[in-house]
């Protein structure tokens, strides 16, 4: 792997190159949150498409930007260009993905529900696919930004924090700009009214978001990794080889398998997460909308403790404990409505829920933030056994795995709607049989929390710790160091005129 040049790449990140790749995890969050939030509500509740159906839509489309991931991670580090090895594919994709975004909220007027499940299907294929292109070099940028432990940390936590921005904007501009309740629609999100000015917006922010991301970190291409003089271009046989180089790190393949499990539960609750909220908890849209302050007091916190416990206890630690408690906080207060002990006429009911939710934003961010930097310290030990760099591949084989996953708990999300039997005309909580809610609150509480605790154990499994990290580094300076000093060394013409050895020192 091309060093990047001495210096710069080793100082503390300026703050504009922090908040500039942060800014691209933010834009991400607005599109694809408002796919895994609101798509299934919107094209189900709204349209009358059957859920199950819509849910099945939405995990193909999962599945078929989950299988390019890789693909663009291989292309990506093997890219050589005046760009660097991902700039080149920041600012192609911005304007697709916005496009892309707005058409699937804006589905064309007259379509019966097969031409809305079709319209749905390529909207949303072609968005993913625009978005992996941003997606996977974004994340691979931003392992390589830094060289250093706890400073890769930090930038993981920009991208964590702009993420929640992008999702707290998301959810502000819905519930209280697009969505608000009215007399005729007490649950302003089944007003179809809005819904063509929303899917404009997602699409603006979007697209100008990801551009400025892109411009704000083009600074940096001079100090990244380079692929080196010979790469060889992508082809499937090179792919096959850059993924097999991955999956033969053990401590990757722990991390994949951890995350198959945290995937399937996010997956999960997403699908159910406003079916809960508007139709069990009874909440409206304004109450929704002060959600926000749990996300960000879990984010804020985030973005403070995630880098310090990583000093404090180490990475493999921090991510254990956050996946465990992300598992098991969050569905408590619907079991405590299983119980009988919290209905929708409890009093102070939405703080309860706003404090729970600041819970589990905090150990989602922490376990984001951690699993992030600890890929790029993976990427150390691929260089130092391999000699090349796969922030790209290790990164998009990571999502391909929790894309797959994700879209198994979202087709699954639509196959519970239906199997409970969800009354798909249902405005309000009091439109929903208890029995049906009883069990949308089972799924989106203690059988969505198993594949979490699952995940824990195979966290456990994870090796990689500060001193092991610190050998790592010391091994790939030393051998940087040796090659650096080997192309250097002077040469002398020999007897027959071709090139000797420098006599050795």
């Amino acid at each position: 792997m091309t060093a990047a040049p001495a210096g710069a790449a080793s100082e503390r990140l300026p703050m504009r190159t922090k908040l500039g790749f942060g800014l691209g995890g933010a834009a991400e969050t607005v599109v694809l949150y408002s796919v895994s939030s609101f798509a299934l509500l919107f094209y189900s509740q709204v349209l009358g498409v059957p859920a199950h159906m819509v849910g099945l839509a939405l995990s193909a489309s999962l599945i078929l930007d989950a299988l390019s991931d890789p693909v663009v991670g291989s292309i990506s580090d093997r890219t050589r260009s005046r760009w660097g090895r991902r700039h080149p594919y920041l600012f192609a994709a911005a304007i697709p993905i916005g496009v892309t975004g707005w058409a699937i909220f804006s589905p064309p007027q007259g379509l019966d529900h097969t031409g809305l499940l079709v319209w749905l299907t390529l909207s949303v294929i072609l968005m993913r696919q625009a978005m992996t292109f941003f997606y996977v070099p974004h994340l691979a940028l931003g392992a390589e930004l830094s060289p250093h432990y706890t400073e890769r940390s930090k930038v993981m936590g920009y991208f964590s924090f702009f993420n929640w921005a992008g999702g707290s904007l998301t959810t502000i501009m819905a519930l209280r700009l697009f969505f608000p309740s009215t007399p005729e629609y007490p649950r302003g999100l089944m007003n179809p009214g809005p819904w063509p000015s929303y899917a404009i917006a997602i699409g603006v922010v979007t697209s100008v978001c990801l551009l400025a991301s892109a411009w704000l970190t083009k600074d940096r291409i001079p100090f990244l990794p380079k692929a080196p003089e010979g790469t060889k271009l992508f082809s499937f046989s090179e792919f096959f080889g850059d993924i097999g180089k991955a999956l033969r790190n053990i401590n990757y393949v722990w991390l994949l398998a951890a995350y198959f499990f945290v995937a399937l539960m996010i997956g999960l609750r997403e699908g159910l997460r406003l079916y809960a909220a508007t139709f069990y908890w009874d909440l409206s849209s304004e109450t929704l909308s002060w959600f926000v302050l749990g996300s960000l007091a879990g984010y804020l916190s985030a973005f403070y403790f995630a880098p310090r416990l990583h000093g404090r206890i180490d990475k493999k630690r921090t991510i254990m404990i956050s996946a465990l408690a992300y598992a098991v906080i969050p569905p408590i207060p619907l079991v405590l409505g299983m119980m009988g002990i919290l209905s929708p006429s409890t009093p102070g009911l939405a703080p309860i829920l706003i404090a729970f939710a600041a819970v589990q934003y905090g150990a989602i961010s922490v376990l984001q933030i951690s699993v992030m930097s600890a890929l790029a310290d993976i990427a150390d030990e691929n260089e130092l056994k391999f000699g090349v760099r796969q922030e790209g591949v290790l990164y998009a084989t990571r999502t391909l795995a929790g894309k797959i996953d994700h879209a198994i708990g979202i087709a699954l999300a639509g196959a519970v709607i239906t199997l409970i039997q969800f009354p798909r005309d249902a405005r309000t909580h009091a439109d929903v049989p208890a029995d049906v809610l009883f069990d949308l609150a089972l799924w989106d509480s203690v059988l969505a929390a198993i594949p979490g605790v699952i995940a824990v154990g195979f966290y456990a499994l994870y090796g990689i710790n500060r001193e092991s990290y610190e050998r790592t580094r010391a091994a790939l300076e030393e051998r940087r160091a040796a090659a650096a000093a080997a192309s250097s060394a002077p040469t002398r013409t020999a007897p027959d005129g071709g090139l000797a050895p420098a006599p050795a020192e």
